[in-house]
């Protein structure tokens, strides 16, 4: 039967739950600015009535729950969009690098040197005798073969960058795994226990967005609140209690491929199946674009070589053949087969005298026939299925690398836009207003006082009652 002490019992109980609610608004004032954290609120509920005539009377309010205030959709959204943003940061990044190696805007370049190449056959057309213009045209040659080296280095040095990159991000996707896999934990013993575990599950949200920037994700929770963190070709990388781990192997081109590693220590090839994040970034500029450029480097120092060769072998020098006394014939220009190896031919390099600029031994010296052949090959289509010349080749190489860095950049804007209107969003949803905490911290005072004032009347009542008797 309610009484004067079960009013007591009442405003006790309401000056608790009201300052559990000044504890969780305070909680939330000082984590406004701490990342990832999801403002919390207690939910109130009045506590089971009393059956009394002529009705059922209330006993007050009690705490049931601290809620967490958090959308689960929103932030799959956030992290699904955060992975694409860490590959197109990672790929713009790459490309950068790449993009300097083309960069013809200081005049040093390989375009300038194919032209002083061309122009030093162009000389030696007006002077095929001239040992100047023979010295000039095998330093203008180095000078062209020096620059392929240099160009097929630095691609190929931008590839070993983000090999190590690539091991080191995996270090980074290991140490998460582990500490998603120790807070799955914690929730699951809190969450058994019949408590929400609001600062933990943020922590986890936290780190689950950490790791979806550097390799995509798709994750569930199931009953116990324990997330199963699955990577590319569906290989789970967390699920509790294990963590399992990325390595790498060393491939046929000595970089590495990322491999996955079950339980009994077997390593499966998933660097193809890797959909996002910054892991897809550094594999994409590592395989794709930079080894794409080198590629077609190769095939125009190739093509160069070839047909100057074919040229030059035809033709006839200025210096005699130490076994039959007839001018030099059947000399390569070049050797090497790549724009790594592409350099002047050694003999050459020794005597200028070699340089093939008479079509016929009875015309040496005076016949610049075949040096008119030479430098005509500027001008000729001998590229992609002879379509194109070579300096229309590398025009479109380099504007090719300036495309895809624009192209990059568009993407790692639009989706640094997109993040950020999500993580807006969410600030909307789970973040703390101070306006609005303020205010609740008012109304709980409030609440709090009444309840005191209710226990002082009470008090009042008691001692009314006692002085009676």
């Amino acid at each position: 039967m309610p009484d004067i002490y079960g009013i007591l019992s009442t405003a006790t109980r309401s000056l608790l739950t009201q300052q559990k609610a000044i504890d969780v608004t305070g909680q939330n004032i000082a984590n406004v600015n701490t990342p990832g954290y999801s403002r919390q609120r207690v939910v109130m509920e009045p506590s089971a009535p009393i059956n009394f005539q002529p009705g059922q009377m209330g006993t007050g309010v009690k705490a049931a729950e601290i809620q967490r205030i958090y959308d689960g959709f929103i932030g799959g959204q956030i992290n699904g969009e955060n992975a694409k943003l860490g590959q197109w940061e990672a790929t713009e990044s790459g490309l950068e690098r790449i993009e300097l190696i083309f960069n013809e805007s200081s005049g040093v370049g390989l375009e300038q040197a194919m032209g002083e190449f061309w122009s030093a056959w162009q000389d030696l057309v007006n002077n095929p005798s001239g040992y100047p213009e023979r010295t000039a045209l095998l330093s203008r040659s180095e000078t062209l073969a020096r620059t392929f080296n240099t160009m097929s280095e630095n691609l190929q040095q931008i590839q070993l960058d983000y090999d190590r990159t690539i091991a080191g991000t995996l270090d980074e996707i290991n140490g998460l795994s582990r500490q998603i896999v120790d807070l799955n934990d914690k929730i699951s013993q809190v969450e058994i226990a019949g408590q929400n575990s609001n600062d933990y599950r943020d922590q986890r949200e936290q780190l689950l967005k950490e790791l979806s920037g550097l390799i995509e994700t798709n994750t569930y929770e199931n009953d116990q609140g324990q997330v199963t963190v699955l990577i590319g070709g569906g290989h789970p990388l967390v699920q509790s209690p294990h963590a399992y781990t990325l390595s790498t192997v060393t491939n046929a081109s000595g970089l590495q491929d990322v491999v996955w590693m079950d339980r009994s220590g077997t390593a499966v090839d998933i660097t193809a199946s890797i959909g996002g994040g910054e892991l897809k970034g550094w594999l994409d500029v590592r395989d794709g674009y930079a080894q794409d450029y080198l590629d077609r480097l190769d095939a125009l120092a190739g093509s160069i070589m070839t047909e100057v060769n074919a040229i030059h072998q035809s033709g006839f020098g200025m210096a005699s053949d130490p076994l039959t006394g007839s001018p030099v014939t059947g000399q390569d220009f070049f050797a090497g087969t790549t724009a790594a190896t592409m350099t002047v031919d050694a003999a050459i390099v020794l005597d200028v005298n070699r340089i093939a600029a008479a079509a016929t031994a009875a015309t040496v010296p005076g016949d610049n026939r075949n040096a008119v052949a030479m430098a005509n090959l500027q001008g000729q289509l001998t590229m992609n299925g002879a379509s194109t010349t070579f300096d229309n080749y590398y025009s479109a190489l380099a504007s090719g690398v300036g495309n895809d860095v624009r192209n990059a950049a568009a993407n790692h804007e639009y989706e640094d836009a997109m993040v950020t209107h999500l993580e807006n969003y969410r600030e909307s949803v789970s973040g703390v207003s101070l306006d609005e905490e303020m205010i609740n911290l008012v109304k709980f005072q409030h609440a709090y006082e009444a309840a005191a004032k209710l226990i002082t009347t009470v008090d009042d009542m008691l001692n009314t009652v006692l002085n009676m008797v």
